[in-house]
């Protein structure tokens, strides 16, 4: 079976996910919209790879969010925010962001990995930087 913190990170990972797809619906601008579009692939990949160590350890793949997740409550509020305008939700997009890389940091510098655990979760640390890159583009862009 999974580490708590392994199972954790794939969740948060599965709400980032929903939470790019969710906004790619409901961003107007269409540069925006296809932006977010290619970092929903990307999270993609990020969760088939947590998947697939999930799966190698016998244990229960993520298909579904968490609906007490604090991500998730911060990508509901991330999409929301496009109803108010694209500009709004790219200033939060980098706040989703930066609190799914605190979370793989906190788990990368713990010891509750396992060693396979570990190196799934560097290789898929270098998406999740290119997340925050993300944010921090899109938020100056639009602001």
């Amino acid at each position: 079976m999974a580490s708590t913190t392994f199972k954790s990170l794939t969740d948060t990972v599965f709400d980032s996910l929903e939470g790019y797809r969710k906004a790619a619906e409901k961003a107007d601008n269409p540069h925006l919209k296809q932006a977010l579009m290619s970092r929903l692939e990307r999270r993609s990949q990020t969760l088939e790879a947590m998947n697939a160590e999930l799966q190698r350890q016998g244990d229960t793949l993520v298909t579904e969010g968490t609906v007490s997740g604090e991500l998730h409550r911060m990508w509901l509020t991330i999409t929301d925010m496009f109803e108010r305008g694209d500009e709004a939700a790219a200033e939060r997009v980098e706040g989703g962001e930066t609190y799914l890389k605190s979370k793989f940091d906190a788990a990368l510098e713990g010891d509750s990995l396992s060693a396979e655990e570990r190196v799934v979760t560097r290789r898929c640390y270098d998406e999740v930087c290119e997340g925050v890159r993300f944010g921090t583009a899109i938020e100056a862009q639009f602001d």
